[in-house]
């Protein structure tokens, strides 16, 4: 089992974000927890080390696999039109 580290702006997303997606967004990170590379996740391109992005209904989650530490840190969680950036 994968244990999830947040960077900064994660948590500052998470805080500021209405229950409802905070509980969506939360649900989905559960799940990569068992399979962090799920079928639906994608590669994203123009980083450096290998990210992947997950949809979580208009939001979306790029994140980074650490397979010797067990470990995904979420990068940036943000609306789909802005996450990019």
């Amino acid at each position: 089992m994968f244990e999830i580290k947040l960077d900064k702006q994660p948590e500052h997303f998470l805080s500021k974000c209405e229950n409802k997606v905070f509980e969506r967004i939360s649900e989905k990170l559960e799940i990569l927890k068992q399979n962090p590379v799920p079928h639906d996740a994608k590669r994203v391109l123009g980083y450096e080390l290998p990210t992947f992005r997950i949809r979580i209904g208009k939001h979306r989650a790029l994140y980074r696999v650490n397979y010797e530490e067990k470990r995904i840190i979420v990068v940036k969680i943000d609306k789909r039109d802005k996450v990019y950036d």
